[in-house]
C-alpha cells in the first residue's frame, strides 16, 4: 500500500463546528486517511473517544497508523456509516457528542490507477468500489445493465442531460467489445455530447460521478441516516456534514429542515395533535464553503459544502 495521501477538506471549519471537548464521544463516519479524526482526538484530549467507520481497507490501515498515538481512545470499524446502529451497539454507545460525515472521495482513491475513479486515467479498470470486497463494479453496470437503467443512473445521479445518448452509445459499444477501461467510457461520453456543450468542464465528470454513486449505493438511505444519526446526539451535540455535489447537499438540507420543524398541524386546529417537536437548531443557514486560499491549495475543496446542526432536545 502506498501512502494514503488525502488533504482533509475544511479541517478547521469542521472542528470548530463540532465544538470538540475533553471527554466527548465522537463519530467519524468516513475516516479516510484519518485527517479529521486526528484533530478530533487531539482536541478532545486527554479522555475524548472516537468511533470511526470506513469501507476502504487501505484507508482503515492508513488511519490506524496515523492515530496510533491515541491508542485506547479510538476504534475503527470496516462498515458503512449508515450501519451506525450496529457499530454503536458493538461499542456500547447510546449517544454521542458529535458526528462528522465527509462524503468526498479521497485523493488516494482518485489517484490510484487500479481503482477506476478518475476519467483522466485512460488505462484504469472500471472498478469504482469503495469496498473492494463488494461484488458490483462500474464494469458490470456498463456491460450488463439495460440501456434504460444506465440512462436513469446518469440522469438521476449525474444530472446529465445527454444521458439517453450516452446510454445508447454504451449499448452499441458493448455489442462490439466489452467496456473495460476508464478511457473507453470517457471516449463514449465525449462522442455522445455535442461540442458546444463541452465548455463547462470535462464532459465525463457527471457520468463518472453517477456510475460511482450507483456502484457504492451512496444515496441509498442517506436521508434516513442523517435523521437517525442526528437523533443519536446528546443535547447540545452537533452534526457536521461535508457534501461534494448537489444531490447529497439537497438530501442533507431536507433532513435538517425536517428535524428543525416544530408543530406541523393545520393552523386552524386549537391544539397540536401531531406531536412534532423541533429537534435541532441549524447552525449554518447557508452552507460554509472553503476559503479562496484552500481552494487554491486543494482543488477538490471547490465543490465542498459544510452544513452543521445542533441537537436542542434530549
Amino acid at each position: 500500500m502506498g501512502d494514503f495521501n488525502h488533504i482533509p477538506v475544511m479541517k478547521d471549519e469542521c472542528l470548530q463546528a463540532l465544538n470538540v471537548k475533553d471527554g466527548g464521544i465522537y463519530f467519524d463516519g468516513t475516516v479516510g486517511g484519518g485527517g479529521h479524526s486526528y484533530e478530533i482526538l487531539k482536541r478532545s484530549a486527554p479522555t475524548g473517544r472516537l468511533i470511526a467507520t470506513d469501507l476502504d481497507d487501505e484507508a482503515i490501515e492508513a488511519s490506524q497508523k496515523r492515530l496510533e498515538e491515541f491508542r485506547g481512545r479510538f476504534a475503527i470499524h470496516k462498515s458503512n456509516f449508515k450501519d451506525y446502529e450496529k457499530v454503536f451497539g458493538l461499542e456500547g454507545i447510546e449517544k454521542v457528542d458529535g458526528v462528522l460525515l465527509d462524503f468526498g472521495v479521497s485523493s488516494r482513491q482518485i489517484d490510484a490507477r487500479d481503482r477506476g475513479f478518475a476519467y483522466m486515467q485512460a488505462d484504469s479498470p472500471l472498478d469504482m468500489r469503495m469496498d473492494r470486497s463488494a461484488y458490483l463494479t462500474a464494469e458490470i453496470i456498463l456491460n450488463e445493465y439495460p440501456r434504460e437503467e444506465i440512462a436513469k443512473i446518469l440522469k438521476d445521479y449525474g444530472e446529465e442531460r445527454f444521458a439517453p445518448a450516452i446510454a445508447a452509445n454504451i449499448e452499441k459499444e458493448r455489442k462490439i467489445r466489452p467496456i473495460k477501461t476508464c478511457g473507453q467510457f470517457a471516449e463514449i461520453i465525449d462522442r455522445s455530447i455535442p461540442a458546444k456543450f463541452k465548455q463547462n468542464g470535462p464532459p465525463a465528470r457527471k457520468s463518472f460521478q453517477a456510475i460511482r454513486i450507483a456502484v457504492n449505493g451512496e444515496l441509498d438511505g442517506l436521508y434516513e441516516c442523517v435523521i437517525g444519526l442526528t437523533r443519536r446526539l446528546k443535547k447540545g451535540g452537533r452534526i457536521a456534514i461535508l457534501t461534494f455535489h448537489s444531490l447529497e447537499d439537497r438530501i442533507v438540507k431536507n433532513a435538517f429542515r425536517q428535524l428543525e420543524l416544530d408543530c406541523i398541524c393545520d393552523k386552524s386546529l386549537p391544539v397540536c395533535v401531531c406531536g412534532k417537536k423541533k429537534e435541532i437548531e441549524i447552525i449554518t443557514k447557508k452552507p460554509i464553503i472553503a476559503s479562496v486560499k484552500e481552494m487554491a491549495i486543494n482543488s477538490r475543496s471547490k465543490s465542498a459544502k459544510l452544513r452543521v446542526a445542533e441537537r436542542i432536545i434530549q
